[in-house]
């Protein structure tokens, strides 16, 4: 789903819709995946109260503690297989949990409400204010459209793919989750009571906005000042998947390359990108090609890279030249001209054998070094084939979706005005960020009805973390069943190498993870899996049992996208059984038994040996010897 994450006010909605019919792209050119840019207006009275708060933000940023505590949390889903990445957001007392997608081009955030009259099935329930005792409507008044009683404030959010959400505001307890530094906090978010288009299919739950707006998260916690005016994104690579987010300030790494973002232009983050090279050629385009509406647009909740048409056919053109062994196939769909290729064989890591690198060039002179999955994604029907991820644009705006930075950590330098870049392992990425800095809070474990271990997040990091499972509790072995759907066909499943997937995963060893059932029907697999303690051990330990649940609970497996697309259906965790006086002392029983009947055997055999042995001796009383018996009688 590629989807520019773009609000439109209610305000511009008759211009928008005016501004989507100049736009809309030619019948030869629309493509499945279609990027309309946003057509907010900005006013100049938008730039100057932008410019105020700017200068706010400067001033408190100034008086913040170089020891201001981070959101560190982890990113889920797949861009491809998805067209979008999710984190895990807890809202309410007690918290509820939900999955939202992560979006630099929203200002709200927003899930399901329980009295929404047209919302969609999504991956968990709606929120119920009636649940939460810390929920408070946010008050009609005169900085916010009102509801039809004039009592609570609405939002109402239109996007350029038609798609929209509109609901009521309120405000409630936010929490990070169990790997965040920051403590949960209060917020203001949007209560759906309608949803239309991707946002009523999709199967997250909703949207988690980070983009430049009083009503943004990150405005939010910037304003209380318990984060720093920045935050950082990085996106897992084309086999891989996931990610990490930090919502607050990071020290930039040495390698990492900035580009001013203008935060007048337009409430979008933009860069200033002067030309780009194609294996270290420059593409002859006319000055200024990147810079057109927005300039530069960098959108997390967009999958593909949309350029100006010009810009689009030289870069397509570079690298058709630069491709003459492969083969030219059609694409995945074919109603659309998707440009693929074949013949680079499946391993990601060797595509830079037969595709080119690619330069991007900033004002500054910076360079972001761009590597095949960064405009590529996999063909989802031939093994080793491979399609453009850039596609041209209706008008002269640029805008670089979440493909671009795969793999690439991605600081929204906001308090600098700038954005920085840096290539990296983002999985390998996550597990650094998570142990830096002070431990984060532990969760509270609870047995739920269902006798499966319920993990929510902690309310607050208060005092030194107990032990997470209560009374030193010892996992016998952890079964869970995940549903696999591939798009291939003639695809048969690994299961042993997805057996050593699971294992990096989870980070246990080869021998703990076992295949315990397979049912198939078509595409579709049903598998069991089970973790099993070491040889060397009768349990697994509470650390070891609680960092496996909640990477099953989040949904943190992340495997290659030839797998297909997995959904866990339920995990159970079994305690490790108390052993009986009999199964402790089970041997000494068997071999007390064992030599009880060798004993016993033993002691007949010598009885009976010895009753034979004296029945063989045995003479009657006066029976006449054989010297008797020879002698003759006596007359």
């Amino acid at each position: 789903m590629a989807r520019t994450w773009l609000h439109l006010t209610s305000s511009i909605i008759v211009c928008a819709l005016i501004c989507f019919n100049f736009f809309t792209v030619d019948a030869k050119d629309h493509h499945p995946r279609p990027m309309l840019l946003p057509l907010q207006l900005t006013s100049r009275n938008h730039s100057q109260q932008r410019h105020l708060d700017n200068i706010r933000r400067h001033l408190q940023q100034s008086g913040l503690s170089s020891s201001t505590p981070n959101a560190r949390m982890r990113l889920y889903d797949d861009l491809l297989s998805n067209g979008y990445y999710t984190t895990r957001l807890w809202i309410g007392t007690p918290p509820q949990e939900f999955a939202l997608i992560v979006d630099t081009g929203s200002t709200v955030t927003y899930v399901p409400c329980s009295s929404c009259a047209h919302c969609g099935k999504h991956q968990d329930p709606r929120f119920q204010p009636d649940l939460s005792s810390t929920y408070q409507p946010v008050k009609c008044n005169p900085s916010c459209n009102c509801d039809d009683e004039q009592k609570q404030c609405t939002y109402d959010r239109r996007y350029a793919e038609m798609s929209s959400s509109s609901g009521v505001l309120g405000e409630d307890i936010v929490s990070f989750g169990n790997e965040s530094e920051l403590v949960p906090q209060r917020a203001v978010f949007g209560c759906e009571n309608r949803e239309t288009g991707d946002l009523y299919s999709q199967r997250a739950d909703g949207i988690m906005g980070l983009g430049r707006g009083q009503l943004s998260i990150v405005d939010q916690l910037v304003d209380k000042s318990v984060i720093g005016d920045s935050f950082s994104l990085c996106y897992g690579g084309m086999d891989v998947g996931g990610g990490a987010m930090v919502l607050g300030k990071i020290t930039p790494p040495p390698e990492m390359v900035f580009s001013h973002s203008d935060p007048f232009r337009s409430p979008y983050y933009n860069i200033e990108l002067k030309e780009m090279h194609v294996a270290g050629k420059r593409l002859k385009l006319p000055t200024g090609v990147f810079d057109g509406r927005h300039g530069t647009v960098l959108d997390s909740g967009t999958t593909y890279a949309y350029f100006q048409k010009d810009a689009f056919v030289a870069f397509r053109d570079a690298i058709l030249r630069e491709v003459h062994s492969l083969k030219r196939v059609r694409g995945p769909d074919p109603n659309y001209d998707d440009i693929c290729f074949s013949g680079a064989g499946r391993d990601v890591s060797q595509l830079s054998k037969s595709f080119p690198e690619v330069e991007m060039v900033f004002n500054n002179g910076n360079k972001l070094l761009l590597s095949p999955e960064n405009y590529l994604f996999r063909h989802t029907k031939l093994i080793g084939a491979y399609c453009l991820g850039i596609f041209a644009n209706a008008e002269s705006t640029t805008l670089l979706g979440g493909i671009v930075v795969r793999n690439t950590l991605v600081t929204y330098d906001r308090d600098n005005d700038r954005i920085g870049f840096l290539k990296t392992n983002c999985s390998e990425l996550w597990r650094r960020v998570k142990i830096s800095g002070a431990p984060a809070p532990a969760p509270s474990v609870s047995q739920s009805n269902d006798t499966n271990l319920e993990i929510p997040p902690a309310s607050a990091p208060s005092g030194s973390p107990a032990n997470v499972l209560p009374g030193s509790f010892h996992i016998g072995f952890i079964t869970f069943d995940m549903s696999i759907s591939t798009n291939d066909s003639k695809l048969k499943l690994n299961f042993k190498e997805l057996g050593q997937l699971i294992s990096k995963e989870l980070e246990v060893d080869n021998s703990q993870v076992r295949l315990l059932n397979v049912t198939s029907k078509g595409n579709d697999y049903l598998v069991r899996w089970g973790i099993f303690p070491t040889s060397s051990a009768s349990y697994i330990s509470s650390s070891t049992a609680l960092s496996i649940i909640l990477r099953l609970r989040d949904h943190r497996l992340q495997f290659p996208e030839r797998f297909g697309n997995y959904k866990l259906v339920e995990w159970n965790a079994e305690p490790q059984r108390k052993s009986s006086w009999w199964r402790h002392h089970l041997l000494a029983v068997v071999l007390g038994c064992i030599i009880t009947l060798s004993l016993s055997a033993i002691g007949i055999w010598l009885v009976i040996r010895h009753r034979q042995q004296s029945v063989t001796a045995y003479e009657p009383v006066a029976s006449p010897t054989p010297e008797q018996e020879l002698q003759p009688l006596q007359t």
